[in-house]
């Protein structure tokens, strides 16, 4: 599905997406065989070898031209991509006047590693660059060249932070070429989001542009094709062109792939609307939450905290079927008083303040579990949102219904010509050819890594683990190196500021609570003896610059207190050290009591290790405890994303089959 870009100029495009038919059996094994995407990369390799020796020759020639000449360039290529397409000559061309105009601009000239990266990107390949490698520069490659052929581009990445960041630094290299560039980011009215969206290059966050889509698919009631806006327009209706957000889904560069393409995939996406709780429904989401506080685990529900789930037992069903006897014609129904009494245990029980949403401002605002940031504008739907609003004391919103769905696996297919970058992709590789049809690519660095992993410590309670934690802070503290210290939650960073606070040691936090002032923290995380708590927010993306001084003491130390539901998450983490060929270490300090064991597991092995019975393998069998614990984790979700893609299609051959 991922093939070079169609050949035509943007406003000659008729096509603004790609259907996404049912897949055959005979596509269904070819996809299922994780080699295929390897075996298609066979043959482009030794190419993109040959074009890297042709984009070196081109920008030899263009490092003597002068200003107007390079203006004559821009001219000439974006004509000859108009006319042929992205072909691998005119790739050559169009890279190195790209290259050479970075240079120009931004004073950086492409690697090696970034132009084989961008090439990869062409092919509709994820690219797999280290961290720390330039996937923000790389970027502009694929999206200037297939931008100069007349093709809108898309370039997605996780968070408003970030696509601001990128579009604000790359800038001068659009501009350089006579090209228009937009961001779209939270907040931002729907005039905004229109002109943004009919730039050349779009950066925007993956949410964003899905739930711009859907808006899109409400005012054309899913009548997608050119036809319809044409008929549309003959019976007088000029403004429904006018009216929608996005031009189609044609070119789009997703960084940090792995995340947007399967981390974030599990759930669908859906657009709601309501016009306020009326008082009947208020009162019913009061006797919810009212009779799930009455309720008694392991009696009338099992709670599996680890898998997130709630159960209700035979005897909860008949006492909930007593206590609602004479409570109204709502409850007369079992699914209907079931599902909200599940809601209501769902909200008093497995959504956590501080963990999943914060309070700001009266308001209850859904904490993104992916990111760290705050989602504003986001509900949880069918009343859960409600719910928790009751748990907190908060006034009522509007209970939501829905009015449109997709999932990523849906949307990302749609894109005529998708391609990615990410620093953590070999281990999900199997799912990205299964799902996407996008072959990994690894990409050589540029520099060797000096990054250092010191021994991972395993302390039987988080009373130990943060007493460490602040015993090594104060250690490289003293040397004069920055430290990043990365934990679970809002609370826990609250929690450790404290701590800190307590013992002299001045700090800055990254979390959702400050998330406006990321940019001056990330500013001056590198700094020496800096001390920065973060949450998942510092994560994906985020560049912290060294001081000359920090890099002779031994570069930036990163700490990690808890294991992340993936194990390339952690990695993300780790890469916010030694980045580019710079010194700094990396440190995991976990314990017994983290989040990632919570349930009833393990709790032989546990009273075993505390007793002191294998005190002298204890740490090494907690760490493999937690390790099996977050590849248990890792499993579930892929389960989770298999059961949504297959539902998908399910659906497809349903809808073929009807003629829709």
């Amino acid at each position: 599905m991922s093939r070079r870009p169609e050949r035509r100029p943007a406003s000659t495009l008729l096509r603004p997406e790609q259907r996404v038919k049912p897949a055959g059996m005979l596509e269904r094994l070819y996809h299922g065989v994780k080699g295929q995407g390897h075996q298609r990369l066979s043959g482009r390799k030794w190419i993109h070898r040959h074009l890297l020796q042709a984009i070196h020759r081109f920008s030899a020639s263009l490092g003597t031209a002068s200003d107007a000449e390079m203006k004559t360039f821009y001219d000439q290529i974006a004509k000859k991509l108009h006319r042929n397409g992205l072909t691998d000559a005119l790739l050559s061309e169009a890279f190195a006047l790209i290259r050479e105009t970075a240079g120009r601009t931004l004073g950086m000239y492409h690697f090696d590693a970034q132009l084989l990266a961008g090439l990869a990107l062409v092919d509709g390949c994820v690219a797999e660059m280290q961290t720390g490698e330039g996937k923000t520069l790389t970027a502009t490659l694929p999206a200037a060249a297939a931008a100069l052929a007349g093709i809108p581009v898309h370039v997605i990445t996780v968070n408003d932070y970030l696509a601001r960041r990128d579009a604000e630094l790359m800038l001068p290299v659009y501009e350089a070429l006579g090209l228009s560039v937009g961001c779209v980011v939270q907040g931002m009215q729907q005039d905004d989001r229109r002109k943004a969206y009919a730039c050349d290059v779009v950066y925007c966050t993956n949410k964003d542009v899905v739930f711009d889509y859907l808006r899109d698919q409400l005012i054309l009631k899913n009548n997608r094709s050119p036809l319809h806006l044409h008929g549309e327009r003959l019976k007088g209706k000029e403004d429904i062109g006018e009216s929608l957000l996005l031009r189609g889904l044609h070119f789009a560069i997703v960084d940090e792939a792995d995340s947007v393409l399967l981390d974030e995939a599990r759930s669908p996406l859906v657009i709601s609307g309501g016009n306020g709780a009326s008082p009947e429904q208020q009162k019913v989401l009061s006797q919810a939450m009212t009779l799930a506080s009455d309720m008694v685990v392991d009696r009338d529900f099992q709670l599996d905290r680890k898998q997130r789930t709630v159960q209700l037992t035979a005897e909860g069903e008949e006492r909930l079927k007593a206590n609602t006897r004479h409570m109204g014609s709502y409850w007369s129904g079992k699914v209907r008083r079931e599902d909200i009494i599940h809601k209501a245990l769902t909200a008093r029980l497995l959504l956590e303040k501080d963990r999943h949403y914060l309070l700001r401002d009266g308001k209850v605002q859904i904490i993104d579990e992916h990111t760290g940031r705050i989602m504003a504008d986001r509900s949880w739907e069918q009343g859960l949102h409600q719910l928790v609003e009751i748990k907190e004391g908060c006034e009522l919103t509007a209970v939501r219904d829905t009015l449109a769905r997709i999932t990523y696996q849906r949307f990302f297919r749609q894109y005529h010509h998708l391609a990615g970058m990410t620093g953590t992709a070999h281990e999900v590789a199997g799912e990205l050819w299964s799902v996407y049809g996008l072959p990994v690519m690894p990409i050589p660095t540029h520099r060797s890594s000096r990054r250092q992993y010191l021994s991972p410590r395993y302390f039987q309670s988080s009373h130990e683990k943060w007493h460490a934690v602040l015993t090594s802070i104060r250690c490289m503290h003293d040397m004069g190196r920055p430290v990043l210290v990365g934990v679970a939650s809002v609370a826990e960073a609250e929690q450790l500021s404290t701590l800190l606070q307590q013992n002299g040691l001045s700090h800055q936090v990254l979390s959702a609570v400050n998330d406006s002032h990321e940019a001056d923290i990330v500013a001056l995380a590198g700094l020496p003896g800096q001390i920065t708590v973060a949450t998942q927010m510092a994560g994906r993306g985020t560049d912290i610059k060294l001081a000359p001084a920090v890099e002779l003491a031994g570069g930036l130390h990163v700490i990690l207190t808890e294991y992340h539901d993936a194990s390339r998450i952690d990695r993300q983490l780790a890469g916010r050290c030694a980045r580019q060929g710079d010194p700094g270490s990396f440190e995991i300090l976990v314990s017994g009591d983290d989040s990632l064991l919570e349930g009833k597991g393990f709790v032989a092995l546990e009273k075993w290790i505390a007793s002191g019975a294998l005190s002298r393998f204890g740490g090494r069998i907690g760490l493999v405890r937690l390790k099996w614990a977050q590849k248990q984790v890792e499993r579930r979700h892929a389960s989770i994303r298999r059961q949504l893609f297959q539902a998908d299609e399910k659906q497809d051959e349903r809808l073929s089959f009807t003629g829709s």
